[in-house]
């Protein structure tokens, strides 16, 4: 049975035992899930029949999940204990101020301490080889009684290879590293401050309506140069709970040694960066943003890790394995980057410890899971191509070890912290990715809706206005696995980095150098782009998803793209800094661009949109180039034609009563033309239309987008 084998490589002995009872069964991987029973899985075949036929398939997957619990159950007293790892290897005081340290290496001839506080000697601190590829080295305190390892200063593991090498590594434990100015290797640095820093306001509870501020903490202010933590915490963090998001996505948190891979290319996994300050400072921008009711999601990076050896989890015992497949399956080939072994015991771990290191150590609320499309499969995606068909998503493509660690993390931190959030990237579209495990599903929360920004840019680099397929904006926007929570977003990072641009640039353009004063009249180019900005946010905001995010400056339509330092742009930060000046003048319609996103979110606050059902599309006219949905008794109204506006536009509505616009995309405040009569009441007539019990006539300028709600319904939800 080959999944119980890989774990016979065990903590105790304990485990192997019930790895051999396990064997003893004589299940082969075709036998298993015959014999397993999905708690909910009826509800899973009651959302979707169509798979049905893939039964087996879920009860396999459920029933190795099942069994990685009962592993941790007997082995290691259940996961509790085993995702506290963090508290046992690395390096710890103890109450005598001991310090104990303990490392996996279980290639490793022999392993020694070295550091400041022995004058970097190579030799004289050797650790205690133990069981299972274990290490263990305890350092009795000083006279004085203070530990042996001062607070801030420097260690390196010496590691002896079974050939004869010796090399410098850095615990993969470590929390914290950092990087002399004009060095290339980060330092392992003992962290273990006198007064640490202690969170003060409680977790917000997990809202109905989640809104994402994705941010990168360096790229955080107009100058060029990299951001701080206290920087987020003072000057954007403010901005955030004014714009009205109640989440914030925080990105390139890991500490990884290339600036410019954006954060994805991690060396330390317990070490928070220090390139924008330290450990506390992270702390209390968390803390803070609890304050403010705002819950933080971290980037997590769990797919792959960076190829450094010195100071990254590659070759740390000096084999091509250790936390990874040996080549060829160990290596990502379009990433440059190593691949986790999923059915590791020692990677269980330490990714399920990393995950709740964060959670318990930062107070993280949850975690947005990078690169998933690579774990689900033998392919990573490379060179395939998704169409839906369910055979894509089952057999022997699929990387069940990687795929049944998802489940495991999903189950273990909503078990351990019920309002928390994950979300996947992932652009296969797997079933029942968002799905409770008690269903037989992989127990993400949301997955992000990839299709529509790709969709966006398309439109807007291919297509004249005119040439909109109505029809298609509206299919791709509502395409998604029902039941299944997505994420909508008009533009992310990925559309911002360099190579592309946003859809303020792809919009207006170099105008956006000259041509965005309020002081003189919009020009063509910017009169378009900036109504379009408005109508591409607003309707993925309503029609596109169960949450909504937006990528931080993009909101009030940040010109150019993100670039960071590089050998290819001279090391400049010109392009990796955001520019929120902009805002603040309010001679430059920015302003306006950031006023309707702010007044988008307080609307869905206020209407709860994003926590209803799908939306009723009752128009989507290609002609016209309209499209009318209505969705939480809220009705949205588009017209996406260039230069026709409707008089007296009959528009489908369900309930019955008086409306009122709500928001509109044209006001002037927003840098639009003020065409429509706030004061307006439009009375329902009981005249059945495209599919709703009632309609009503309207005004619809050209450009324009209106959310009308109910005036007799309450709305509170």
């Amino acid at each position: 049975m080959p999944a119980l084998c890989s774990l016979a490589v065990s903590p105790s002995g304990r485990l192997a035992a019930v790895g051999a009872r396990l064997a003893w069964s004589g299940e082969t991987m075709a036998d298993l899930g015959d014999n397993v029973t999905i708690p909910e899985f009826s509800c899973l075949l009651q959302m979707d029949p169509y798979l049905k036929p893939y039964e087996k398939d879920f009860r396999r997957r459920y029933e190795l999940l099942q069994k990685q619990l009962f592993l941790l159950e007997e082995a290691e007293g259940g996961f509790d204990q085993f995702t506290r790892s963090y508290n046992t290897f690395g390096v710890q005081r103890r109450p005598d101020n001991s310090l104990y340290f303990k490392e996996w290496a279980p290639a490793a001839e022999a392993l020694f301490l070295t550091g400041d506080f022995n004058g970097w000697d190579k030799f004289s601190h050797r650790y205690t080889k133990k069981e299972f590829g274990k290490w263990e080295l305890i350092l009795p305190p000083k006279h004085d009684n203070s530990p042996a390892v001062d607070h801030n200063s420097k260690l390196k593991v010496v590691v002896h290879t079974k050939e004869g090498q010796r090399l410098y590594r850095i615990s993969p434990w470590a929390k914290y590293v950092t990087r002399e100015e004009k060095a290339v290797i980060y330092d392992w640095v003992h962290w273990d401050p006198p007064q640490p820093y202690i969170h003060i306001h409680p977790r917000p509870r997990k809202p109905t309506s989640l809104r994402i501020y994705e941010s990168h903490v360096g790229i955080g202010s107009p100058e060029g140069k990299i951001a701080s933590y206290n920087n987020f915490t003072t000057n954007v963090l403010p901005r955030i709970k004014d714009l009205g998001y109640n989440c914030i996505q925080l990105m390139a948190i890991m500490e990884h040694a290339y600036y410019a891979s954006f954060g994805y290319q991690i060396t330390s996994f317990f070490a928070a960066s220090s390139r924008y300050g330290t450990p506390d400072e992270l702390k209390q921008l968390i803390d803070v943003a609890h304050s403010m009711g705002i819950m933080v999601l971290l980037d997590v990076v769990h797919s792959h890790a960076s190829k450094n050896t010195e100071d990254g989890l590659n070759q740390f015992d000096g084999s091509d394995s250790c936390f990874f497949h040996s080549p060829p399956r160990g290596v990502h080939s379009l990433w440059d980057s190593r691949l986790f072994n999923y059915s590791s015991w020692e990677v269980l771990r330490f990714l399920l410890s990393n995950l709740r290191w964060w959670m318990e150590e930062y107070h993280f609320d949850g975690f947005r899971f990078d690169g998933v499309t690579s774990m689900l499969y033998h392919h990573h995606g490379i060179g395939t191509g998704f169409t839906g068909d369910y055979s894509e998503y089952f057999g022997l493509q699929v990387d069940e070890d990687s795929l049944v660690y998802l489940m495991l993390a999903n189950h273990i931190l909503h078990t351990l912290y019920p309002d928390c959030i994950t979300v996947a990237e992932d652009v296969s579209g797997m079933p029942a990715l968002c799905r409770k495990v008690e269903e037989g599903g992989l127990g993400f929360d949301y997955r992000l809706a990839m299709a529509v920004p790709d969709k966006w840019i398309q439109i807007l680099k291919e297509l004249k206005d005119e040439d909109w397929n109505i029809g298609n904006i509206v299919h791709t926007l509502t395409n998604r696995r029902y039941g299944e929570k997505c994420i909508a977003y008009a533009e992310s990072h990925d559309q911002a980095l360099v190579g592309d641009k946003s859809l303020a640039f792809w919009l207006m353009d170099k105008e956006m150098y000259t041509n965005m004063s309020s002081l003189i009249p919009m020009t063509a180019i910017i009169d378009r782009g900036m109504q379009l900005h408005k109508m591409i946010r607003l309707i993925t905001h309503g029609l596109g998803g169960e949450g909504y995010l937006n990528f931080m400056g993009n909101e009030f339509g940040h010109p150019e793209w993100l670039d960071f330092p590089r050998e290819g742009n001279n090391q400049s930060y010109h392009y990796a800094r955001r520019q929120f000046n902009l805002v603040d003048m309010d001679h430059l319609r920015y302003c306006q661009l950031y006023a309707f996103d702010r007044d988008m979110n307080r609307t869905e606050d206020k209407y709860g949109w994003l926590a209803a059902p799908p939306a009723f599309v009752s128009a989507r006219h290609e002609e016209d180039k309209v499209i009318v949905f209505d969705r939480s008794n809220v009705l949205f109204i588009f017209n996406f034609h260039p230069s026709k506006s409707f008089q007296d536009y009959r528009v489908a509505v369900e309930a019955p009563g008086k409306y009122k616009i709500k928001l509109d995309s044209d006001a002037a405040q927003y840098g639009g033309h003020g065409r429509l009569d706030h004061n307006t009441e439009f009375f329902t007539q009981p005249e059945p239309f495209n599919g709703r019990s009632n309609s009503i006539q309207v005004y619809i300028p050209c450009r324009t987008a209106i959310v009308l709600a109910n005036e007799e319904i309450d709305y509170c939800y």
